[in-house]
């Protein structure tokens, strides 16, 4: 064969061989579109609700802990997956105090919690925020699943603690935002024990006041000699004629001046 005919078949085919390669589609990972329009990217997974290292996530999104320790009416100590101890104060409600000092009903709350949680397998649900100053958990303590993520009032009524305690006059409710998910009905479920005169709602009221302040940033409500509530700003001031109308409205006893 002459040489020219050679190289005219050279040329020829090393043209065919870039034509091919012109009409290969990158291997970029992503999926073609044959609209003219770009590509599309690769599907992306739906993101799930974090879990902390040594959590074991349960029903509804809840965490399987285990009591360890009962620190008094509304605080416990418990163990995670892996045996992390974590530290919980329950959400929307306050007991006596029985460790510090001891105040009416502290003892009985703090045992009460004790009887019921001490060795017991628990669910954990929180609220908006997750842990407070000192770093305790903050959460609603479930005896038993609720089921779904929005539990009907005679659930909560039946498997949650914090519930329970405000039921049978254990606790009081202590509303602090943005921890509000079930404060409408603790305040129903307070106002229930208090009419039955149940626990420390039996007890006997001295030195009742003419008024009572309270203040709607803390929601709290003070006598009306209380440092704290002469120093409620006026636009956060509230006034109520008796301790009923201050507890209906969900607001809870000041620690200083105990009204």
């Amino acid at each position: 064969m002459h040489k020219p005919k050679i190289l005219a078949v050279l040329l020829v085919t090393l043209m065919l061989l870039a034509a091919g390669c012109a009409g290969r589609t990158p291997d970029t990972g992503q999926v073609p579109d044959t609209s003219g329009k770009g590509q599309k990217p690769p599907a992306q997974s739906q993101p799930v609700s974090p879990v902390e290292p040594g959590e074991e996530k349960g029903p509804a999104g809840l965490v399987a802990a285990t009591v360890t320790r009962v620190v008094d009416g509304d605080t416990l100590v418990v163990r995670l997956k892996d045996r992390k101890s974590e530290t919980v104060r329950l959400i929307g409600v306050n007991t006596p105090e029985s460790t510090r000092e001891v105040e009416p009903y502290g003892k009985e709350a703090s045992a009460y919690t004790r009887s019921r949680l001490d060795g017991r397998r628990i669910w954990l649900e929180r609220d908006v925020q997750e842990r407070d100053h000192y770093g305790r958990i903050l959460a609603y303590v479930w005896l038993e699943p609720p089921g779904g993520v929005n539990p009907a009032e005679d659930v909560i009524r039946s498997r949650m603690f914090n519930a329970e305690l405000l039921l049978k006059g254990y606790a009081q409710v202590m509303t602090v935002p943005p921890n509000v998910k079930y404060a409408d009905l603790f305040v129903q479920l307070q106002r229930e024990a208090r009419e039955k005169k149940r626990g420390l709602w039996g007890l006997e009221v001295k030195d009742r006041e003419p008024y009572y302040i309270g203040n709607a940033r803390s929601r709290k409500f003070h006598r009306p000699d209380c440092e704290y509530g002469r120093q409620t700003a006026p636009g956060n001031r509230v006034r109520f004629a008796t301790r009923e109308e201050a507890l209906d409205a969900g607001y809870e006893p000041c620690n200083a001046c105990k009204p």
